[in-house]
């Protein structure tokens, strides 16, 4: 994903074209709409039939061993879905029996601090794009039930199309090091 090295020496990437990153922050508020509004199929058809989505379990670590505090793949994860496991996990949300969804949360996604960087790929993906932003999830369920969930995403974007994008990977990366949700049932 995105290289680390610029904000570990002080010295900021080079910036992309503003057009270019107004249309790749409006696809990502998009997205949140979509999840926002339940339309689970819709967000579903914006990822690659390629995609990799994983939420890595995070750990507190002391200073020097910080870039040790996310799984790596391989290892446990909170969610590890390729294109199939997340189709069956958007076929549940609506079948209308997810027993953690019935009755459906409200959700509002909040999208923010979007970094944008030229992705290092073959000739085979010329236009993909790193992505780092920061989000913010609020889940209301039931009377009582409020969860916040915040955090970092990592996401390749891929051009599809004339205007379109396509979701290539997506981690996501909770700043909590225990989740004490009583489910994570929504998509981030």
């Amino acid at each position: 994903m995105l290289d680390s090295t610029s904000a570990s020496t002080g010295v900021m990437p080079a910036a992309v074209d503003v057009a270019l990153q107004h249309e790749i922050e409006q696809f990502l508020y998009f997205e949140a709409e979509l999840l926002d509004d339940g339309l689970f199929r819709e967000w579903f058809a914006l990822f690659a039939d390629d995609v990799r989505y994983r939420m890595p379990t995070r750990t507190n670590r002391l200073a020097r061993e910080r870039h040790l505090s996310a799984s790596e793949a391989g290892e446990f994860n909170l969610f590890d879905d390729n294109k199939q496991s997340l189709g069956w996990r958007v076929q549940q949300m609506e079948t209308g029996r997810h027993w953690a969804e019935d009755p459906p949360s409200r959700t509002r996604h909040l999208v923010t601090n979007v970094r944008v960087r030229p992705a290092a790929v073959s000739d085979a993906e010329p236009e993909s794009f790193d992505i780092r932003s920061n989000f913010l999830c609020y889940r209301n369920r039931l009377q009582d039930e409020v969860d916040l969930w915040a955090g970092e995403r990592q996401d390749r974007l891929r051009r599809h199309g004339p205007g379109g994008w396509q979701i290539a990977q997506r981690t996501v990366l909770l700043d909590q090091a225990v989740v004490l949700s009583k489910n994570l049932s929504v998509f981030l």
